[in-house]
């Protein structure tokens, strides 16, 4: 089983494991909780500490350019009120990244795997196969 980069951005987008597919990126009862590793597969998900601190970024950054700029300029140009934007701004700040929390760690993942992707098992089995094959 060899996991392609669509695959990769399409198991990034829908919050699955980057190596099976299956969902156990997160605990089942928890929002905000991270599996240590798949329960599927076995692959590890938290790979070493502040392996995750590039999704905290990920997140700032869809919050600022995909929220709160988009808010600014509506104020600016009049679209809404000042008073409106201090609120959408205050309220978005804080309910914005809770929302985005689950997709900026399985983004965060999938951008690791798409450009390291011999690091997941199953592309990993598939070279040790096809060394075995040479021998």
């Amino acid at each position: 089983m060899k996991v392609t980069r669509i695959q990769l951005i399409h198991r990034g987008l829908t919050n699955r494991c980057p190596n099976c597919g299956e969902r156990t990126l997160f605990h089942a009862g928890t929002f905000f909780e991270v599996n240590r590793d798949c329960s599927h597969c076995g692959l590890i998900i938290e790979r070493d500490e502040g392996f995750f601190l590039g999704s905290l970024s990920l997140n700032y950054g869809v919050t600022l350019v995909g929220f709160l700029t988009p808010v600014m300029l509506l104020a600016y140009s009049g679209v809404i009120g000042t008073t409106l934007a201090i609120i959408l701004a205050g309220v978005g700040s804080i309910g914005f990244p809770v929302l985005f929390y689950r997709s900026s760690r399985s983004w965060w993942l999938m951008n690791y795997y798409f450009f390291l992707p011999h690091h997941l098992l199953a592309n990993q089995r598939t070279v040790d196969a096809g060394e075995d094959q040479n021998t």
